[in-house]
């Protein structure tokens, strides 16, 4: 990969790993804290809600910092797309795909980004280079991918009880 593709990878790295870490850190000790995003995760039909508001904080930091780093990238690529699809399918699916009316949109973009950061890999400036931890192309978007697919079934099978419609 050339200089440049190296330092576009990088900087998307960072970003992106920026935004999950930040988002975590929102979800831990801002607004209404851990309580209030339980109450939000109770609100989406999600069980125990004060062990995913804790879950979610744990696993976006983390895949955060990972991706800063550039560690295990295929696999912080897969926590952020389950907490992505997680996110678009309890809390945004149905407000349709613009942001702006809490749409899908953004959660999209993550997890899209994600998935081609697993695939890409993580370029020269990583930790996963340093160490020789190749796990590239679609074999690096398979895990990334299945793992992501099998985390948010297992936790929408063991947490997730939609609630009931109101309708006449």
């Amino acid at each position: 990969m050339s200089e440049a593709g190296d330092a576009a990878l990088l900087l998307v790295r960072l970003t992106l790993g920026a935004v999950m870490a930040m988002h975590g850190w929102n979800h831990w000790r801002g607004g209404g804290g851990i309580e209030g995003t339980a109450r939000w995760f109770a609100g989406l039909g999600l069980r125990r809600p004060r062990l995913q508001a804790w879950l979610s904080v744990l696993t976006e930091i983390g895949a955060g910092m990972l991706l800063a780093a550039g560690l295990f990238t295929s696999l912080a690529g897969a926590a952020v797309i389950s907490v992505m699809l997680v996110a678009g399918l309890l809390a945004h699916r149905r407000n349709g795909f613009f942001v702006f009316k809490d749409g899908y949109e953004y959660v999209l973009v993550l997890a899209v980004f994600s998935l081609a950061l697993a695939a890409w890999g993580p370029g020269k400036y990583a930790v996963d280079t340093a160490t020789d931890i190749d796990l590239t192309g679609w074999p690096g978007a398979g895990v990334a991918l299945g793992a992501a697919v099998l985390g948010t079934g297992a936790l929408l099978a063991l947490f997730w009880r939609p609630q009931a419609s109101s309708g006449t």
